[in-house]
C-alpha cells in the first residue's frame, strides 16, 4: 500500500474552533485514540490501520497529536480547549488579545496582522513533520470578523508559501434571516472576493443558532428557518439545538469527506481528487454537502434504513445544509460517499432510480454525473449524543447551480446596506479602502453570473433538443 500523504487542519475564529472540537472528538473515536492522545496497545483498536497518520503525528511516547492549528483573535474559545483538552499541542493553539469585533478589516488588516506571522510559523513547523504534505483543510465562518478577515489573509499567505498545495475550506455561511452580526453580508462578500483564486474547493453549510428566533416570531408571526438548525429540530427532536448539536452534525459530514483520507479502501485518496471530481470551472467551486440518515436513537430502533432511502434523502430540499432548493438548479457533479454496510449493487440501483427522477437534472455536458465511493468503516457517533448509531450512511457532495439562491440572498443584503454606506466607516477606520467594497461586490456579481450562465446553457440545450 502506498503511503498516504498528510493533511493539516486550520481552525479559525469561534466557528472554526468549535467545528474543529467536534471533528477531532469524532476522529479520535473512529481511530480508537483516547482523549489524552494515547492509543491502547490492543492491535484491534484502530483496526491495525495507520492511515490515520495523515491527520495525526505520533510522538516517541506514543501520543497521537492532531496535525492542526487553532487560531482566534481573542483568547476565550481557544483557551477553553487548552484547559479541557490534553489532545492538542499547546503551541498549536494561537490567540490574540482582542477580537475582530465582527469586522473583516480588523481580522485582515489590523488585529489579524499581529498574529499572522506566528500562525504561519506554527504551520511551517507542522509541514516540516510531514513526509508528503498534500494540502490544508480550513474551517471558519463567512460572517465573523476573524472567520472572514483573518481567513482571507491566511489563505493569501498560504498561496505564496505553498503554491502547489490544495486548500479546501469548510465554511459556515450566514443564515438567511437571523444573523449574529448586522455586518455579516459585508464580511461574507469581502472574504469571498480575494479567496476565489486562493481556494480550490469550498464546502459551505449554514449552522447559525437562532438565539433571537423567539423575538423575531413574536413580532412577525413567521417561523424563520435555517438549514442545519431545522434539520436538528425535525429529525433529532431537539427543540432548541445548541452549537454542540449543530457542530456534531457538521462533524459527521467532515468525517465522511475525510474518511477516505484516513482509512483504506475509499474513493478519494488525495485532496486534488475533490477538485477534479467536483469543480468544472475554477470559480464554480462551492459544492453543497448533505448527510443521511439524520435520525435519533429513539427512531432508529423502529426503522430499517436502506441504501435507497438514504440516497433519496440527499436530493430532498429539507436535507440540505444550506438554504436552497436543489430542484431549482442543475447538477454539474455529484460525489456520493457511502460508509458501512453498503454493497455496490444497492448503490447502483439507488442511483439509477435517482437519475430517472425529473427533479434531479444534470447539465447536458455532464451526462455521467455521479462518482461513488464506499468505505466499509461504519459511521461512529459520540456516546450520549443525539445521532443514532446506524449501520450505513452517505455524504453527498454536489456542485449545483441552485446555490445561486444563497449568493443572490447575501448580495441583496449587501446592496441594501451599501446603498446607504451603512457601517462602512468601521471598516475604513481599520485601514480598508472604500473601493474594496465595490470591487468585491462586482466580483460576486460576476460569480452569480457564472452560475446563471451554466444554468441557462443547460436549459437552452434542453429546449433545442425538444424542438
Amino acid at each position: 500500500m502506498a503511503k498516504k500523504r498528510e493533511c493539516i487542519s486550520i481552525h479559525i475564529g469561534q466557528a472554526g474552533v468549535q467545528m474543529g472540537n467536534a471533528c477531532w472528538e469524532l476522529y479520535c473515536l473512529e481511530h480508537g485514540i483516547q482523549p489524552n492522545g494515547q492509543m491502547p496497545s490492543d492491535t484491534t483498536v484502530g483496526y491495525g490501520d495507520d492511515s490515520f497518520n495523515t491527520f495525526f503525528s505520533e510522538t516517541d511516547s506514543g501520543k497521537h497529536v492532531p496535525r492542526a492549528v487553532f487560531v482566534d483573535l481573542e483568547p476565550t474559545v481557544v483557551g477553553k480547549l487548552l484547559i479541557e483538552k490534553q489532545l492538542f499541542h499547546p503551541e498549536q493553539l494561537i490567540t490574540g488579545k482582542e477580537d475582530a469585533a465582527n469586522n473583516y478589516a480588523r481580522g485582515h488588516y489590523t488585529i489579524g496582522k499581529e498574529i499572522i506571522d506566528i500562525t504561519l510559523d506554527r504551520i511551517r513547523r507542522l509541514t516540516e513533520r510531514c513526509r508528503g504534505l498534500q494540502g490544508f483543510l480550513i474551517f471558519h465562518s463567512f460572517g465573523g470578523g476573524t472567520g472572514s478577515g483573518f481567513s482571507s489573509l491566511l489563505m493569501e499567505r498560504l498561496s505564496v508559501d505553498y503554491p502547489k498545495k490544495s486548500k479546501l475550506t469548510f465554511s459556515i455561511y450566514p443564515a438567511p434571516q437571523v444573523s449574529t452580526a448586522v455586518v455579516e453580508p459585508y464580511n461574507a462578500i469581502l472574504y469571498t472576493h480575494p479567496t476565489l483564486e486562493h481556494c480550490e474547493v469550498a464546502f459551505i453549510v449554514d449552522n447559525q443558532n437562532d438565539f433571537t428566533i423567539s423575538i423575531t416570531i413574536s413580532y412577525s408571526k413567521i417561523q424563520y428557518k435555517n438549514a442545519i438548525y431545522e434539520l436538528c429540530r425535525r429529525n433529532l427532536s431537539i427543540d432548541r439545538p445548541t452549537y454542540t448539536n449543530l457542530n456534531r452534525l457538521i462533524g459527521q459530514i467532515v468525517s465522511s469527506i475525510t474518511a477516505s483520507l484516513r482509512f483504506d479502501g475509499a474513493l478519494n485518496v488525495d485532496l486534488t481528487e475533490f477538485q477534479t471530481n467536483l469543480v468544472p470551472y475554477p470559480r464554480i467551486h462551492f459544492p453543497l454537502a448533505t448527510y443521511a440518515p439524520v435520525i435519533s436513537a429513539e427512531k432508529a430502533g423502529h426503522e430499517r434504513i436502506t441504501v435507497a432511502e438514504i440516497t433519496n434523502s440527499c436530493f430532498e430540499p429539507n436535507h440540505q445544509m444550506v438554504n436552497c432548493d436543489p430542484r431549482r438548479g442543475k447538477y454539474m457533479a455529484v460525489c456520493m460517499l457511502y460508509r458501512g454496510d453498503v454493497v455496490p449493487k444497492d448503490v447502483n440501483a439507488a442511483i439509477a432510480t435517482i437519475k430517472r427522477q425529473k427533479h434531479v437534472q444534470f447539465v447536458e455536458w455532464c451526462p455521467t454525473g455521479f462518482k461513488v465511493g464506499i468505505n466499509y468503516q461504519p459511521p461512529t457517533v459520540v456516546p450520549g449524543g443525539d445521532l443514532a448509531k446506524v449501520e450505513r450512511a452517505v455524504c453527498c457532495l454536489c456542485n449545483t447551480t441552485a446555490i445561486i439562491e444563497a449568493w443572490a440572498r447575501i448580495d441583496n443584503k449587501f446592496d441594501l446596506m451599501y446603498a446607504k454606506r451603512a457601517f462602512v466607516h468601521w471598516f475604513v477606520g481599520e485601514g480598508m479602502e472604500e473601493g474594496e467594497f465595490a470591487e468585491a461586490r462586482e466580483d460576486l456579481a460576476a460569480l452569480e453570473l457564472d452560475y446563471r450562465e451554466v444554468q441557462e446553457d443547460a436549459t437552452n440545450t434542453e429546449d433545442e433538443e425538444e424542438y
